[in-house]
Formats: C-alpha cells, structure tokens, sequence
C-alpha cells in the first residue's frame, strides 16, 4: 500500500469512527468503548454472537452446530455424559487435543443444580 493510500485509510477511519461516536451522543461512554473493542477484536464478536453449547444437554444436531464436532464426535460426547468440566472432552480422549482446542470456546459442562433441603 502507498504512503499516500494508507493516510487516506487512516484519515477515512478516523473520520467515520468520529461521526459513529458523535450520533451515539446520548449512549453512556462505557457502552461506547465496549462496541468499539468488538470492532476491533472481531473473534470476541463472533465468539459473542454463538451461544455456548452444554455438552451434558445438548442434542446431537446442536452438538454438530460448533464448528469442529460432527456426527462422530457428537456421538462420543453424549455416549461419554456426564461431565463435570468440559477438559474432560480432552482427558477422557473423546475429543483429540486439535479438536478441543477448536471448540472450547464454544462449549460449556454445566453442572444439574442440587436440590435445597429443607428443614
């Protein structure tokens, strides 16, 4: 990219953030930041727009929704329930370590809640 080309760029960014602040007049400074950090990191958006997928609950197609698990993945997972930390995917080789590392991000091992006795 030119000298020229890249002072254009930065000056038409800066421009554009500017007006985009100045319209969000009356939005709290704090919401402001957060929106721009999601701009800037754009896997924290993505990763904010997918919900996480319990791997105790989920079905074998919501299993299949994470990017990495397919039909024979997701059927080790369900055959393998339940888990207390969702490492043990990793420790228990139902997933290889390649393949953890892709989905853990998206998946969650969330724990039944125990009835309250009382007296």
């Amino acid at each position: 990219m030119q000298p020229y080309c890249l002072k254009t760029f930065c000056l038409i960014i800066t421009l554009s953030l500017t007006a985009a602040f100045s319209f969000a007049a009356d939005t709290p400074l704090s919401v402001v930041k957060g929106a721009a950090r999601t701009q800037v990191a754009g896997t924290t958006a993505k990763a904010a727009k997918r919900a996480l997928i319990d791997i105790n609950t989920a079905t074998e197609a919501q299993l299949k929704a994470v990017p990495g698990i397919g039909t024979g993945y997701a059927a080790k997972i369900i055959a393998g329930r339940p888990y207390a930390k969702k490492d043990q995917l990793k420790s228990r080789h139902i997933l290889p370590g390649p393949v953890y590392d892709q989905v853990k991000e998206g998946i969650i091992a969330k724990q039944p809640l125990k009835p309250v006795l009382r007296k």
